[in-house]
């Protein structure tokens, strides 16, 4: 009986590490070229825009393992370094985005600052990022995720329409903000819990859930927003 489950535990563990390894299959979608932003809407002349510095902007999604075997898999964090948008500090407003095909998966030193354990393999790696794109975020039909935000009475929390998915949820988005060089330069940051299933996405699992990623998903954000910033993907003028 002992040698018979012992085959049976091994013949699943064979079976999960197969499940996992990336198929030679047809690659991620590439990056396409970054367009124009739209105006936002809330835009007026007179009205102080602060652009976003990609190079100094981050935003980091923290995704856990879920199901009985969840100890064979790992947490991952997928990662933009090239939001684009407009900050406008007066009326306290924000309207920022960024394309799915552009993040990165489990930077090294992105894992460490989440805390995270374990370490993929490169192979693992791009297995994740495969499945991420095409078979769960099908990036090719939804590309962009947006976030449209406004100052609410309280000046720390503000709300936050999120399109994700061709979904649109609204939610409260606690931000930290500091402003320096005489208001020509914010800093904001913050974080939130979302679902995946709020934005009509099925989390990606495997072997009948044994081995899945959680619905929930841990959302944190660092942007830095300038007068002077002039970069492609930014905010197009009105009119133009």
């Amino acid at each position: 009986m002992f040698s018979q489950n012992l085959r049976t535990v091994f013949l699943l563990a064979c079976a999960v590490l197969a499940a996992c390894t990336p198929l030679p299959p047809a690659p991620a979608p590439a990056p396409a070229a970054a367009a124009s932003m739209p105006a936002p809407p809330w835009q007026r002349p007179g009205v102080q825009l602060l652009h976003i510095a990609p190079d100094e902007s981050l935003l980091t999604i923290t995704v856990r393992r879920g199901g009985a075997l969840a100890r064979l898999g790992h947490d991952h964090v997928v990662a933009s370094h090239t939001l684009q948008g407009v900050v406008a500090p007066a009326p306290g407003r924000a309207q920022f985005r960024f394309r799915l095909d552009e993040m990165t998966v489990d930077e090294a030193s992105l894992r460490q600052a989440a805390g995270l354990t374990t370490t993929p393999s490169a192979d693992a790696i791009a297995g994740t990022r495969h499945n991420m794109l095409v078979r769960v975020l099908e990036a090719e039909r939804y590309p962009w995720v947006g976030i449209d935000a406004r100052r609410t009475g309280d000046k720390q929390v503000f709300d936050a329409d999120i399109t994700l998915h061709g979904v649109t949820r609204t939610v409260q988005l606690p931000v930290r903000i500091e402003e320096t060089a005489g208001g020509r330069r914010l800093q904001a940051s913050g974080s939130l819990l979302l679902k995946q299933s709020d934005f009509g996405i099925v989390p990606f699992a495997i072997l009948g859930g044994a081995m899945a990623v959680q619905d929930q998903m841990e959302l944190a954000f660092r942007i830095t927003a300038r007068q002077d910033v002039s970069a492609p993907g930014s905010i197009a003028s009105p009119g133009r």
